[in-house]
């Protein structure tokens, strides 16, 4: 097995690769000013990493969740199979499950092809994951062939993760592998990529929409393979021949709009401006290759504003890469871009105060509220300051350093087995606490903004992404008093 330092990708400069420094300087500076939570950040120039970035506590092997780009992954594992003979474009998806058939086949269900499945052209009116994995059923095959397909397939455009799942069903019926296991040795292991994990349905298929966790190289790496048009290392892991189909415009879905979302779907790849193409997830999971730049861009993050990412991107990177023989430009106008990239961290970037004295401490109940925070307990010691929070019934104690982020384990969510979380604690200007954690190797975070005064407290509690994004007032009393 290689090691890490081997399966590195290699490193060189921006100003060696023909890179302004200033403009990837310029497109942190857009990322900050447009309070976009960005986790990682990498950019790819010939082939090289000119530069790199984690906003601690996300770190460099830490593998994130990434969501929809799940879905550039599971169209490269049909791209293998069709190219081994194991399934065509053109076979109709009713072929691969004859038992897991409805009772009557409609017309339009009897037309859909593994390509419309690639395209999101099912035929279906409206997404139908929420409904395949609310149907009662743990077979969710089952449940996605006895929806009505409204349409003729391949007639419009309508995006539908559970269309992604279907493939991967179907990659896992004709290989006898889960898609992880498929493409451990044809794509993870040529690429160097370790530690990829993939989350299931019920029945042990890989859910291949969502649930694949990378770390950020490994999303260049896979975007390289794809500037490189499937070429690895002397080695032709992918035939070009997929990569120029996949991510061309196989159909379109404009809706007026001249946005990203609006240039075009590949197999299971969007088309961008700038003729360039990407994967992407929810919540800012990016792999972004521009071909004409000859030049990657890996990012991970936990934003609800995707179209602002690559905003900055094409006003501030695309202009820095220039045509790829452009001088670098003023190299101290970048900054200290290498110093900047090493020390990026979440959370307030302001002079950290010292305990108040005497610090707010203690248990408190809060009033209803929309985020089901139920109660807080306080507690000061060591420099840090350790959050208890009771939320819709499930219990959370999290560590948060003042002088740096402190790691614990808790549950994301109620069920589900504690995971790497990460905190830190600050004092505001006006005497505010300020605690934020991020639920590490994930897009989630959550910020308290706590004001204690004569036993009550109030503030506001904020999710960077999801139901919270815009904050929920609080306000409660130390246990044992009233408001």
């Amino acid at each position: 097995m290689p090691t890490p330092q081997q399966t590195r990708l290699p490193r060189s400069t921006p100003a060696a690769e023909g890179v302004a420094e200033a403009g990837l300087a310029a497109m942190l500076d857009a990322f900050a000013a447009r309070d976009l939570e960005v986790h990682s950040c990498m950019v790819l120039r010939h082939g090289r990493v000119i530069a790199e970035g984690w906003w601690r506590p996300y770190t460099a092997n830490t593998p994130h969740m990434l969501f929809s780009l799940s879905k550039s992954f599971t169209s490269t594992a049909v791209g293998l199979a069709v190219h081994e003979g194991r399934l065509s474009l053109d076979d109709p998806v009713t072929s691969f499950f004859p038992a897991e058939l409805p009772a009557e086949v409609g017309p339009n269900l009897a037309a859909m092809r593994v390509r419309q499945l690639l395209t999101m052209g099912t035929g279906h009116h409206s997404d139908t994951t929420g409904r395949v994995r609310a149907a009662g059923n743990d077979n969710w095959v089952r449940a996605f062939l006895a929806l009505p397909v409204e349409h003729a397939p391949g007639s419009r455009f309508v995006y539908n993760t559970a269309a992604t799942y279907m493939l991967s069903a179907i990659v896992q019926q004709r290989t006898g592998q889960t898609l992880l296991d498929y493409l451990t040795p044809r794509l993870f292991r040529p690429l160097g990529i370790e530690g990829a994990t993939w989350e299931s349905c019920p029945r042990g298929i890989n859910a291949g929409g969502w649930g694949l966790s990378l770390t950020t190289e490994a999303i260049a790496r896979f975007g390289q393979l794809y500037l490189q048009q499937g070429r690895w290392e002397n080695r032709q892991l992918l035939p070009a021949a997929w990569v120029a189909e996949a991510t061309a415009k196989q159909i379109s879905n404009s809706d007026g709009r001249a946005g990203d979302w609006a240039q075009g779907y590949g197999y299971q790849f969007w088309r961008c401006r700038h003729g360039a193409y990407r994967g992407d997830g929810a919540h800012g999971q990016f792999c972004v290759v521009l071909p004409a730049q000859d030049a990657v861009l890996a990012m991970t993050g936990g934003t609800g504003n995707l179209q602002g990412v690559l905003d900055c991107v094409w006003d501030h990177l695309l202009p820095a890469l220039g045509d790829g023989t452009a001088p670098a430009g003023d190299p101290a106008r970048g900054g200290g871009l290498a110093e900047r990239l090493a020390r990026l961290s979440l959370g307030p970037r302001i002079p950290q105060g010292r305990l108040a004295d005497p610090a707010p401490g203690g248990t408190f109940r809060i009033e209803p509220n929309a985020a089901q925070l139920e109660a807080l307990t306080l507690e000061f010691h060591d420099n840090a300051c350790h959050a208890v929070l009771v939320e819709a019934g499930l219990l959370r104690r999290l560590p948060c350093g003042f002088d740096d982020w402190q790691r614990g384990a808790v549950p994301l969510v109620a069920g589900q087995d504690p995971r790497d979380c990460a905190g830190r604690a600050s004092w505001e200007e006006d005497g505010t606490l300020r605690l934020d954690w991020s639920f590490v190797g994930t897009p989630f975070g959550r910020t308290l903004r706590l004001r204690v005064s004569a036993g009550a407290l109030e503030g506001s509690y904020r999710t960077n992404v999801g139901a919270h994004a815009g904050g929920v007032e609080i306000r409660g009393a130390r246990a044992g008093q009233t408001r």
